[in-house]
């Protein structure tokens, strides 16, 4: 006669696994982190469907100055908040302590964002998508060196997934007649995107540093207050003949303001988002920008539709969602010289919030212990 209890029991075969793989890839912090990056991706897609409308309609190319407008408003905002403080982390000790060091984040993010931009007019599109991606293995490898972050296998097939949705929708690309802009010397601009890669690597683990150990409106401050300065410095040099040549009217001040507040918003909420998340995750979530951008283009810029491009969504959220769906941990150190990140080991289920203020880390270090396998002193 049948046990009782037998009808009761979980199902085995495909239909557990299939369970199972639901329990864990569909859960409300996934989907949270889900949702937060595609936020990201909408910001950046402002950013380029406004730089693009410049560029055609009205022969507009000033990256420079576009993101000099970014930089004042983080600078009138908070840089001000910053300079308020009344507490020991005051503006003036900040800057006391360790402006060089700010300096240096100041100058890769704004070299990043003009090279990337740069580039366009040397290679080709396809190039730039494809070769922009090179960030993602500079982002980690800086990860595992000065955040101590450590990845398990699955990690590195999440990756492997994102990077296949890219290439997909490089192929769309290529079917759909996008390879346009051969450019004048496609090394120059395939070196500056590669250049341009690694400094948004560098910017974006700094970032992920800052805001876990410090504060992100110390973040924002310092990159609003350098990357002001810097950026003026070098409008003044090299674009200053193309912002005199503007014909200017009521159209283009709107697009330069849409183009500022997207991307003001996006450096806002950017920190918020690593700070929960992690600097790699991100990156891999706004890989959908582009896709944003391509399906916007189809009323804008009379682009050609493929179904290659909705694949490509696909595939890239499924690496998304694979790489969020399995933590990542920080390795032990027996120095305590520098502050250690306050969401340590489970950087991916930051988004808990609530259950981490009211409870310390230690889940995060049982977690090392066990898992990592390594000795408390090395």
């Amino acid at each position: 006669m049948e046990p009782a209890g037998a009808r009761t029991a979980a199902p085995g075969g495909a239909a557990g696994l299939l369970l199972r793989l639901r329990d864990k890839l569909l859960t409300w912090q996934i989907l949270k982190t889900v949702a937060l990056g595609q936020m990201l991706s909408l910001f950046i897609c402002g950013t380029a469907v406004t730089s693009q409308y410049l560029a055609e309609q009205y022969k507009v190319n000033t990256p420079m100055l576009q993101s000099f407008t970014n930089y004042c408003l983080l600078l009138l905002v908070y840089t001000t908040m910053l300079a308020l403080r009344t507490d020991s982390e005051s503006f003036l000790q900040i800057l006391k302590r360790r402006w060089w060091k700010y300096i240096l984040l100041g100058l890769a993010d704004v070299e990043a964002n003009y090279m990337i931009v740069k580039a366009y007019q040397y290679t080709t599109l396809t190039s730039v998508q494809l070769l922009d991606c090179f960030g993602i293995p500079v982002l980690m490898a800086l990860s595992w060196f000065i955040l101590r972050a450590r990845y398990r296998l699955i990690h590195f097939i999440a990756v492997a997934v994102c990077l296949l949705g890219v290439g997909t929708m490089v192929g769309a690309d290529i079917l759909a007649g996008r390879q346009e802009g051969e450019g004048s010397d496609v090394v120059i601009g395939d070196v500056l995107v590669l250049l341009g890669a690694s400094l948004y690597a560098i910017s974006n683990v700094s970032e992920e540093y800052i805001v876990k150990n410090l504060s992100r409106v110390e973040f924002l401050g310092m990159v609003g207050l350098f990357g002001t300065i810097i950026s003026a410095v070098q409008l003044a040099i090299v674009e200053y003949r193309d912002i005199a040549r503007i014909q200017w009217n009521w159209k283009i001040a709107l697009l330069f303001m849409a183009f500022a507040l997207c991307m003001f918003g996006l450096y806002s909420f950017m920190p918020v988002v690593i700070k929960v998340t992690s600097a790699t995750s991100v990156n891999l979530g706004i890989l959908t920008a582009d896709l944003y951008s391509l399906f916007f283009g189809l009323f804008l810029f009379c682009y050609k539709f493929s179904g290659l491009y909705i694949l490509s969504f696909i595939v890239i959220m499924v690496g998304f969602v694979l790489y969020c769906s399995t933590s990542t941990w920080t390795a032990e150190t027996v120095s305590t010289s520098l502050p250690r990140p306050a969401s340590t080991g489970l950087d991916n289920f930051g988004l808990k919030l609530e259950e981490d203020d009211q409870e310390p880390p230690a889940t995060s270090i049982q977690v090392t212990q066990e898992e990592n396998g390594m000795a408390s002193s090395s």
